[in-house]
């Protein structure tokens, strides 16, 4: 059973929302603050987090940043009350896989749930393919979920894994954002395809010597990316 941490500070939204997922038969764990989820994380170790990103104390931007450092491949999904793009991209700049406006509908939610749970078990399916894949100065294991460039390792979330994956294992081809998003989201998901792009950003801030020029992972103007291995 997907054990489902719930940080929402709201009581009357976080028993909705608790409701509606153990009807969908998750096993959900409740905090009303910042400090109390990263305390029931690290007893419990939720295999998602919904995570509110106004918060009493630290919001939900440091909430996931610490638990991204003590759980690299935990799934977060941030919850927003607000439209504004400003704070979609901050929490997946944080290291979210994916977000979800306030208000939104239960049916939404759990879709989103087991899109990122496929993404998941993706990420921890040790029979598919090879274990490891490389590309000039990088290297990543399939099965132990770890990322080189020079020997170095590099921590990458789940969903960053899985966009590294699928671009080393399609070098020098040109993937458009569709086939990025059907790959490592699901053709199900309903969210923006933006979200391509800011991922894009996160990997390029960690792998490129220079993001802002970038070298392994080009942008082909009018089609999407490509992975360009080093020499």
């Amino acid at each position: 059973m997907t054990k489902i941490l719930l940080v929402e500070d709201e009581t009357s939204i976080r028993k909705f929302i608790k409701i509606n997922l153990e009807r969908e038969g998750f096993e959900v764990y409740e905090a009303g603050s910042g400090e109390e989820g990263i305390d029931i994380a690290h007893r419990e170790k939720p295999d998602i987090v919904l995570l509110d990103i106004m918060l009493p104390g630290i919001d939900g931007f440091e909430v996931c940043n610490r638990l991204r450092e003590s759980f690299p491949n935990l799934g977060i999904i941030m919850l927003t009350a607000k439209a504004e793009d400003y704070d979609k991209i901050m929490g997946l700049q944080s290291g979210t896989d994916d977000y979800l406006t306030k208000p939104f509908n239960p049916t939404e939610l759990t879709l989103r749930i087991k899109s990122l749970e496929r993404r998941l078990e993706r990420h921890s399916d040790k029979q598919r393919g090879k274990r490891y894949l490389e590309s000039g100065a990088f290297r990543i294991d399939v099965y132990g979920h770890k990322f080189f460039k020079n020997d170095e390792e590099i921590e990458l979330t789940p969903t960053e894994h899985e966009i590294v994956k699928l671009f080393m294992s399609n070098v020098n081809r040109a993937l458009n954002r569709d086939e990025i998003l059907n790959a490592v989201w699901g053709e199900e998901f309903l969210g923006d395809s933006k979200i391509v792009d800011v991922n894009i950003r996160r990997l390029r801030a960690k792998i490129e010597e220079d993001a802002a020029h970038p070298k392994y992972i080009e942008t082909v103007w009018g089609v999407g990316y490509r992975w360009k291995p080093s020499e």
